[in-house]
C-alpha cells in the first residue's frame, strides 16, 4: 500500500491522465504498489509478457527495440510523472513488442494486470476513461510521427530540448539522438551549434 505524500503524488500523476474526483483518485491509487528497479533491470522484454502499468516516481526508463540490422532504436525515455507499459501486452495479453529498461535506479508506482482488470468493478466509469486515456496516447503518438516527418533535425532537437531539457544532463546523448531520428554525429553537431 502507498501512503502519505507518495499517495498524494500518485494521485496527482493519475489526475493528469484521468478526469476523476478525489474519491475516485483515492480508489484508483489503492490498487498501485511501489516498486524499485536498479540500473540495467528490464521492466519489459520483447517476446515476454508485460502485465503491469507504472508511473515513474523517479529515474529513467528507456523504451527501445532492435532493428533487423542489429541497431537499437530508442522510441522514448520515460521520466518522472510519466507512465510506462507495453500497451499491447497489458491490453491484449500479447508478448511485449519492445524492451523497457532502467537506465538509472527507478522507483515506480505499479498496477498489475489482475488489479488493472478489476478497474471496471472499482470505478464503473473506467471503460470510458480507458478509451480517453488510449485516445490521448494515440494523439501523442500521431504528434510524434508528424514531427519526425515534417520538422528539420534542428527543429526536432529544439523541441526535445524545450520539453525534456532535464534529459540532456541525465541520459546518454546517443539515446536522445535515436529518439528523435538522427545520428549521434548530427545530434552532437546541432548541440554544439546551440551551445556556442
Amino acid at each position: 500500500m502507498i501512503a502519505g505524500e507518495s499517495k498524494i503524488e500518485l494521485q496527482n500523476y493519475l489526475k493528469e491522465y484521468f478526469p476523476l474526483n478525489t474519491a475516485q483518485l483515492e480508489q484508483l491509487a489503492e490498487l498501485f504498489r511501489m516498486e524499485t528497479m536498479e540500473k540495467g533491470d528490464f521492466y519489459a522484454q520483447t517476446g515476454k509478457p508485460c502485465h503491469k502499468l507504472s508511473f515513474l516516481k523517479s529515474g529513467y526508463l528507456r523504451i527501445f527495440e532492435t532493428a533487423e540490422n542489429g541497431k537499437e532504436v530508442t522510441q522514448w525515455i520515460s521520466s518522472t510523472g510519466e507512465f510506462t507499459t507495453d500497451l499491447s501486452s497489458l491490453a491484449f495479453g500479447q508478448n511485449a513488442r519492445r524492451n523497457i529498461q532502467a537506465i538509472s535506479s527507478c522507483t515506480l508506482y505499479t498496477i498489475h494486470q489482475e488489479a488493472y482488470r478489476s478497474l471496471p468493478e472499482v470505478l464503473p466509469a473506467w471503460p470510458e476513461l480507458e478509451k480517453l486515456f488510449i485516445a490521448k496516447c494515440f494523439i501523442t503518438l500521431e504528434d510524434r510521427v508528424f514531427g519526425l516527418l515534417s520538422k528539420t533535425a534542428e527543429e526536432r532537437y529544439q523541441q526535445l530540448f524545450q520539453f525534456k531539457r532535464h534529459l540532456f544532463n541525465e541520459v546518454p546523448l546517443h539515446y536522445l539522438a535515436s529518439m528523435i531520428g538522427m545520428t549521434p554525429e548530427t545530434f552532437s553537431r546541432i548541440r554544439k551549434n546551440c551551445l556556442s
